[in-house]
């Protein structure tokens, strides 16, 4: 498989990150732990990450701390061993993002009466977020949305904190792709697509996702119509 660490040109922060993520050694956060959510750290976990969970939840939160899923698609047993070794907490703590390297924001986007996406658990997770974002944090929304959120609504608060996007820190977007129940197409090797606001944000996430998921696609790719 070829390299997709960042180019020599890279900031110091995405070259750490970088590092950090090939390595294993990536300290992970999913925001959110529903459907997509819990799923995803369960993945990212099993690829050798120690994962933390988010959510205002606070049953999800006691039920996971105990080893046990309440998501079908998720095994309990997964969720043991994972507790059980350390790789998979949760919390309803934000203040444990000052500690994270990449976030996957997973929050619910029930829609509206007006049939749109409700983005307003974004915009909350992405309150927190800004309280602790820090150089060389990669956060990924994957929520369901409109176009425009990532950089309409999340960018423009995180740069509020005086981080450069691209140099100190990496935000991109990754729609969930999530059916459950499918026994062929799961988290773990349904096709991804992968966008960045920055060449580098997107060579960031790509890389993230390439430890646990079987195919990503760069949205600068041409392949990306086909997989749309």
């Amino acid at each position: 498989m070829p390299s997709h660490r960042p180019r020599a040109a890279a900031s110091t922060a995405a070259r750490q990150l970088s590092t950090r993520i090939e390595r294993r050694t990536a300290h992970l956060s999913i925001v959110g732990l529903g459907y997509v959510g819990l799923p995803l750290a369960v993945e990212f976990g099993k690829a050798g990450f120690k994962v933390t969970g988010i959510d205002t939840d606070e049953k999800r939160v006691r039920e996971l701390q105990r080893g046990v899923s309440y998501i079908p698609d998720v095994p309990t047993a997964d969720v043991q061993e994972l507790v059980r070794s350390g790789r998979l907490e949760a919390t309803t703590d934000f203040a444990v993002l000052r500690k994270a390297d990449a976030v996957n924001i997973c929050v619910p986007t029930p829609l509206s009466k007006q049939r749109d996406p409700d983005v307003s658990f974004i915009v909350a997770a992405t309150e927190q977020l800004a309280k602790h974002v820090h150089k060389g944090m990669l956060v990924i929304l994957e929520s369901t949305t409109y176009p425009g959120t990532t950089e309409e609504l999340i960018l423009p608060r995180l740069q509020e904190t005086g981080l450069t996007v691209g140099r100190d820190f990496f935000l991109a977007f990754s729609p969930e792709r999530v059916d459950p129940g499918n026994p062929r197409f799961n988290t773990k090797n349904i096709p991804k697509v992968v966008g960045g606001v920055t060449p580098t944000c997107t060579e960031m996430a790509v890389q993230l996702y390439r430890q646990r998921l079987e195919r990503v696609v760069p949205v600068s790719s041409p392949q990306v119509a086909e997989m749309v």
